[in-house]
């Protein structure tokens, strides 16, 4: 392969760039919107060119990483589609694949078999390229989920660039992700998101009095507003599905603090804390 197109280079498809350049020598095109965020990411050596037409971005690309917020991917589909022969693989990086899968049947009216979806599980608070690094996937986990008619060469190809950039690739089915992810991506930024709402709606100084540790909690608060509210478009049944489940767990914490149950109180505490303990010595 001697030429990849990515569309939207930012945190991710900036990432996947610089670490893919370290590892073989390739032509990276990309293309997007705004010149000046193209001509940044060519001059961080995210990109080898770029251009605002997409037939001159397209043209030679044996690849192409659509790496853009999810609610733009059916214009983003429309806009390649007159220039998508046999041979071009697609990939995304989006973090919900069910709603991937369904505007790709709509905008193609069949899945390509060329079009293999994938999530990576990685990125930062921070966004742009000037926050992505090539070592961003190292050790990373990075689901495919290709369509039962999907090409097989194509998915091992795929499998082959995430692999390069240090990742560790699976292929699950497009609902079980977005279940899985919903859970542990999707609720997390739901709740740092509602408790710094929580937070400025009920006292102006609150944040006055905060500690390390509610840094922690909430950093993920500060991720990019658009990518998660098209998350929470594209996969409602599912968030709001772990939303309430999380939310009989609060109610049940709630009940045993209300009713002065000291010993049961400790055992989930410590039951949360021997989880998480074991998941980051794993």
């Amino acid at each position: 392969m001697n030429k990849i197109c990515i569309i939207g280079v930012g945190l991710i498809g900036g990432s996947f760039a610089l670490g893919l350049k370290n590892t073989r020598k390739i032509e990276i095109a990309g293309f997007g919107r705004n010149e000046a965020h193209l001509q940044q990411a060519q001059k961080l050596g995210a990109i080898d060119t770029y251009s605002l037409d997409i037939a001159r971005a397209l043209s030679g690309a044996e690849l192409v990483l659509i790496a853009t917020p999810v609610n733009s991917f059916k214009n983003i589909l429309e806009l390649i589609k007159p220039h998508i022969n046999d041979r071009i693989i697609i990939c995304d990086v989006g973090s919900t694949k069910g709603s991937v899968i369904a505007i790709a049947k709509e905008v193609f009216g069949a899945m390509p078999p060329k079009f293999i979806p994938a999530h990576p599980i990685a990125g930062k608070e921070q966004n742009g390229v000037v926050a992505a690094e090539g070592s961003l996937f190292n050790n990373k986990r990075v689901i495919l989920t290709p369509t039962d008619n999907a090409d097989t060469q194509a998915i091992e190809y795929v499998s082959e660039c995430w692999q390069a950039l240090g990742a560790k690739v699976e292929i699950m089915n497009d609902k079980i992700h977005d279940d899985l992810l919903a859970m542990t991506s999707h609720l997390p930024h739901m709740l740092a998101f509602s408790l710094m709402d929580y937070l400025i709606q009920s006292h102006s100084n609150a944040l006055d009095y905060a500690a390390g540790g509610f840094k922690d909690f909430s950093r993920i608060a500060s991720s990019d507003a658009t990518m998660w509210r098209d998350i929470c478009i594209n996969n409602p049944n599912e968030i709001v599905k772990h939303i309430a489940g999380f939310q009989q767990s609060l109610d049940k914490l709630s009940n045993l603090i209300k009713e002065g149950k000291a010993k049961e109180i400790k055992q989930l505490f410590i039951n949360a804390k021997t989880a998480r303990d074991d998941w980051l010595n794993e």
